[in-house]
């Protein structure tokens, strides 16, 4: 039977996993298996990949999406830019012992196929709230769209503002508002990353990776002024897909 399955650590629970099951079943996908594998040191994938010769590729989450790299033989040019993968194809090779991984970047094509439905012609600039592993692939997606971006963490410096030098002027000059932080997060539903909501207008459109809730309170807020909202949903089902067509192409 080939394997796939999702390293990190610790992995309590697993989207990846529910999905790609789910998706076995309703599809009649046969002689095939999703599992979680966490990894108490990123130095166990080598023996996971050399030992399990069914297993064929794998999801890579926190902690580690770059501790991963060393151990790869390539890097997709968005893995590279990002120096973050979350996929990994795992090819076994007639007559070579070992076996060849190339890492990949999902994330990034996922956030950017969800978002570009809802881009208008005045989102040319945006604040990424959230300066954490979530980052790297919005960031990437934004460069890739040609908008004009500054992120918003606890610290200022010459490239990103503090949370609390935000005022409504500079929320008003930001139509796209993009939430990467863990803030709101199930089961904290009552928090949301602290920022002048009053600055929001219908112009704007919120955009938060967090799925769990479906609608959370940055999310309520921005709606409450007459934004268009989206959560990280769809960006998690667009991504599982890629990794599906990555890890059974040639």
């Amino acid at each position: 039977m080939r394997k796939l399955g999702l390293i990190g650590f610790p992995l309590s629970h697993s989207f990846s996993k529910k999905y790609y099951v789910e998706k076995f079943i309703q599809e009649g996908i046969q002689d095939i298996d999703y599992d979680l594998y966490p990894l108490p040191s990123i130095e166990d994938f080598k023996d996971l990949y050399t030992n399990d010769i069914n297993l064929y590729g794998v999801n890579v989450t926190i902690p580690y999406k770059q501790e991963v790299i060393p151990f790869l033989n390539e890097l997709s040019e968005e893995a590279k830019e990002m120096s973050a993968v979350n996929c990994i194809q795992i090819k076994r090779m007639e007559g070579q012992s070992a076996p060849y991984l190339k890492g990949f970047n999902t994330d990034a094509y996922g956030f950017t196929e969800s978002l570009k439905p809802l881009l208008k012609s005045h989102h040319k600039k945006a604040l990424i709230l959230g300066n954490g592993g979530a980052t790297k692939a919005v960031v990437y997606s934004l460069q890739q769209l040609g908008i004009e971006f500054r992120i918003v963490s606890r610290k200022a410096d010459q490239h990103q503002y503090a949370y609390d030098q935000l005022t409504e002027d500079i929320i008003k000059q930001y139509p796209l508002i993009i939430n990467c932080s863990p803030v709101g997060t199930y089961p904290n539903v009552d928090e949301c990353p602290n920022i002048p909501y009053e600055g929001i207008t219908q112009e704007h459109l919120l955009y938060d990776l967090i799925y769990n809730p479906v609608e959370t309170m940055f999310l309520a807020k921005g709606k409450a002024q007459g934004a268009a909202i989206k959560n990280g949903y769809e960006m998690l089902i667009l991504q599982a897909e890629k990794n599906w067509e990555i890890w059974n192409q040639e």
